[in-house]
């Protein structure tokens, strides 16, 4: 047996992004918390933004993706969508 301690609750340990809009073209982008697959090269363009945006607003603060409930991550992804 594992001596792993479960969560209290639910937590988010990354994210997946799609581009519905392809124009023939695979595009796929890693990154710490996120991996994002297709796209236009535009939409490729702004997901990658809002990762960017993402990843400085969890740093600013001072938190790890697995120290934010599901709610607090994605207030901070809907922000930084906005922000871009």
């Amino acid at each position: 047996m594992s001596n792993k301690r479960l969560p209290d609750g639910p937590e988010v340990v990354g994210f997946l992004g799609i581009g519905l809009d392809a124009d023939g073209h695979r595009r796929v982008t890693k990154a710490d918390h996120f991996l994002l697959v297709g796209g236009s090269a535009e939409t490729h363009e702004r997901m990658q933004e809002t990762v960017v945006k993402f990843e400085e607003a969890l740093e600013k603060a001072g938190k790890r993706l697995r120290d934010v409930s599901p709610s607090e991550a994605a207030d901070l992804l809907r922000d930084a969508g906005e922000n871009r």
